[in-house]
């Protein structure tokens, strides 16, 4: 027990003129007006604020800052109201312990321990990759800021900006992601509630069943730029295949002398192992794609694949009105589209042409209608023939709507 002196009326005063006694290297002297409410003086002349009380048999203080920073009345305010949140039921001791832990609890902190102890093993790579992309990058302002601040206007301010940064749909996503981050924060008793649970959607999405014209994919083609970019949008139409796999291409899955393009399980949406024949103009356009040193993928820079969606379409979508403008100055842009509408546009087109239907979900390797269900599981056939023939048809028909701009 520090040794106290009698108590006293606290003024700036009485205050002024304690000395700590001869030998002692610290006490503490209590007001007479309000019990628990004191100074501390110790070997230095550090002199602190402090409030006493007891929870059941142990007794406890809290600091209330320096003499120096706060005059009497300031202090004996917040001591005020620290003996009355004991008279409350609460301990304020505990609770400072749990905002100073709290204060390592930030948003980026929490998202790293979510991503290695959660995500990392629950979900498929291209979720996880997806998740942690979306998580450092749309939510990153928010990184520094406690977990446990985090409020849900906090939230829906954040998704107007993505909104505006990245797109509504790009804004659903980080959305979605935010709120199942919180969901196991709540398990984890890291914060009470979910915030983000309240907030709408940025825009509302409904399923895409837009075809491109002959006329669209025309234009499309000639102002698809001549970089990186620009090839990988002649790709996705010409073959049919994902984005994010065309983006994540490797050298080493082409076999350009045979013609043909293969991906491991790990590289496809449905884990499964998939072969593309790619046509000649699909292998005229490949062998124009420049080897940079040992880098294995075939696109993109330092150590991703091809990013910056968001900028090159919009890029895309100028040149086209500007073509547009140019014949008609009244003329509209031309209607909304992304770039999924090209693998849906070649799926459609290539049964127009009267490619079967199972030969089609074969080109885009997908596991539904045709090969579905005991189909899918007695035939293993991978219709090669079939799928080099149906990409070579839908090939020339793509070359005969562009013509003179193939390049």
């Amino acid at each position: 027990m520090l040794p106290r002196r009698s108590t006293m009326r606290l003024t700036k005063p009485t205050v002024s003129a304690l000395k700590l006694a001869d030998g002692k290297s610290e006490m503490i002297v209590f007001d007479s007006l309000l019990p628990g409410f004191g100074i501390r003086l110790r070997a230095g002349g550090k002199r602190t604020w402090v409030a006493q009380y007891r929870v059941g048999a142990k007794q406890r203080r809290v600091s209330l800052g320096s003499v120096e920073a706060m005059d009497p009345d300031e202090a004996r305010r917040r001591a005020r109201n620290v003996i009355a949140k004991v008279q409350l039921g609460g301990d304020p001791q505990v609770d400072k312990q749990r905002a100073r832990a709290q204060a390592h609890e930030t948003l980026g902190t929490c998202i790293g321990k979510y991503l290695s102890n959660y995500a990392e093993r629950n979900l498929a790579p291209r979720t996880l990759a997806e998740v942690r992309r979306s998580l450092n990058k749309h939510w990153k302002p928010l990184h520094k800021v406690g977990v446990h601040k985090i409020i849900r206007a906090t939230v829906a301010s954040r998704l107007s900006e993505i909104g505006e940064e990245s797109g509504p749909f790009a804004a659903n996503r980080a959305r979605a992601y935010l709120s199942s981050f919180f969901s196991w924060a709540v398990e984890q008793g890291l914060v009470e509630d979910n915030p983000v649970r309240g907030t709408g959607r940025i825009a509302k999405e409904v399923s895409r069943d837009r075809v491109l014209s002959d006329a669209e994919l025309g234009l499309i083609w000639k102002h698809s730029g001549s970089g990186e970019y620009g090839v990988i949008v002649k790709l996705l139409l010409l073959t049919g295949q994902r984005r994010e796999e065309i983006a994540a291409m490797q050298w080493d899955e082409l076999d350009l002398a045979n013609g043909l393009w293969s991906m491991g399980s790990g590289r496809t949406k449905n884990s499964r192992k998939h072969t593309i024949a790619l046509s000649p103009l699909v292998l005229e356009l490949l062998q124009g794609v420049e080897h940079r040193g040992d880098r294995a993928l075939c696109f993109g820079s330092r150590k991703g694949p091809f990013s910056g969606w968001s900028k090159a379409k919009s890029g895309l979508d100028e040149r086209i009105t500007a073509a547009l403008r140019a014949e008609n100055p009244k003329a509209k842009p031309m209607s909304a589209w992304r770039l999924h509408d090209l693998r849906r546009t070649a799926a459609t087109r290539m049964a127009d042409l009267g490619v079967h239907p199972h030969v089609v979900e074969a080109v885009l390797n997908h596991v539904s209608g045709y090969k579905a269900g005991i189909a899918g599981v007695y035939n293993h056939a991978a219709y090669s023939s079939e799928k080099k023939a149906a990409l070579t048809l839908w090939s020339e028909h793509v070359l005969g709507l562009v013509g003179d701009c193939r390049s």
